[in-house]
């Protein structure tokens, strides 16, 4: 008798425990509004414009988030966070969601006790230079002054980097991407080492970005994604979701231009269940069945997200890469919608 009563006192401080952490939902609906954490600033994924306006391949994530749970994706606040202030802010509530190219790792998972619940951006750690340096790899820079954000994985792969290969380099370290920059540009560092998608975007900035090099090697993985708080399923699950919902509209061919005829035309039980339009996934979390269409109708689907703000056409000039659809050799690959 005395373990049945251990055991269901156990359960239910477990449940207790659990629904402390699940009230991220009703938070948002009863604010009007989802706070994101957000880069400090960072072209193509996520920074205020002239106008104020947040923008960015990160930013739009957050957007549809928003659309997916307050029908209306303007409805966000953007935190600006650096590199050692991010997981904080997301712990102690202070936002409802991480968004700004934060990579997966085991610790970060377990011992912050976060959850990335997708991968947006595969990436991985590279090299920035003044092609006057006369460096052609990242080899060659024994001894080279390094620009480095703290609170980082890049700070720490670019000492196992180092240690490989043995060579050596003197840390300049620095709060953001931003200082980074400009302590790169004024000659503080030799190179400047981050994901290989923010010396792009950091390169597409710069007055005479044809004479910065990024050097071939790609040291490190990056899988960059969105973070919810541990022990809050539901809204990790809505925040996963509504990120396959935008793959699986570009692998259907669903844009922000042509959503309404396909919602009104389509036949594909897929479609029809992705558009609210068969079945509850959208009340089987807690949001209304149209959901994941009004996050897809926001700023399109994912490829579309991506070619608008970091994509071959941008100043940025990303490839897809990894970044591309199975279907397409790449890496995104979304799960059923059933």
């Amino acid at each position: 008798m005395k373990k049945t009563v251990f055991l269901g006192a156990l359960a239910a401080s477990t449940m207790l425990a659990g629904a402390a952490f699940a009230a991220t939902l009703d938070d948002v609906k009863a604010r009007g509004e989802l706070i994101c954490g957000s880069n400090t600033g960072l072209t193509g994924f996520g920074m205020a414009d002239a106008n104020g306006t947040w923008v960015g391949f990160d930013v739009d994530l957050c957007r549809a988030v928003a659309a997916a749970v307050l029908g209306d994706p303007t409805k966000v606040k953007f935190v600006p966070t650096t590199g050692e202030t991010r997981f904080t802010a997301l712990a102690s509530g202070e936002v409802d969601l991480l968004v700004r190219n934060s990579t997966m790792t085991y610790s970060r998972d377990v011992d912050l006790k976060l959850d990335f619940v997708a991968i947006n951006y595969y990436d991985g750690q590279g090299f920035m230079v003044k092609k006057d340096l006369g460096v052609s790899s990242a080899k060659e820079l024994d001894g080279a002054t390094v620009c480095i954000q703290t609170g980082t994985t890049t700070e720490l792969n670019l000492a196992d980097f180092f240690k490989f290969n043995n060579i050596s380099y003197t840390p300049v370290t620095v709060q953001d991407d931003s200082e980074a920059q400009r302590q790169y540009l004024a000659g503080a560092c030799d190179t400047y080492t981050t994901d290989a998608s923010g010396l792009a975007a950091a390169r597409a900035t710069m007055a005479d970005s044809e004479n910065h090099v990024i050097l071939p090697e790609i040291i490190s993985k990056e899988p960059l994604g969105p973070l919810v708080r541990h022990g809050d399923n539901q809204w990790g699950d809505i925040v996963r979701w509504t990120f396959n919902a935008l793959l699986i509209a570009e692998e259907k061919g669903i844009t922000k231009a042509n959503i309404e005829e396909v919602a009104a035309s389509s036949t594909d039980p897929e479609v029809r269940r992705l558009m609210g339009l068969e079945g509850d996934l959208g009340k089987m979390a807690g949001l209304e069945n149209d959901a994941f269409k009004k996050a897809i109708a926001a700023g399109g689907n994912y490829g579309e997200i991506f070619e608008a703000n970091i994509g071959a056409s941008t100043p940025i000039g990303l490839a897809r890469g990894l970044n591309a659809l199975w279907t397409q050799g790449g890496l995104q690959y979304a799960a059923p919608f059933r």
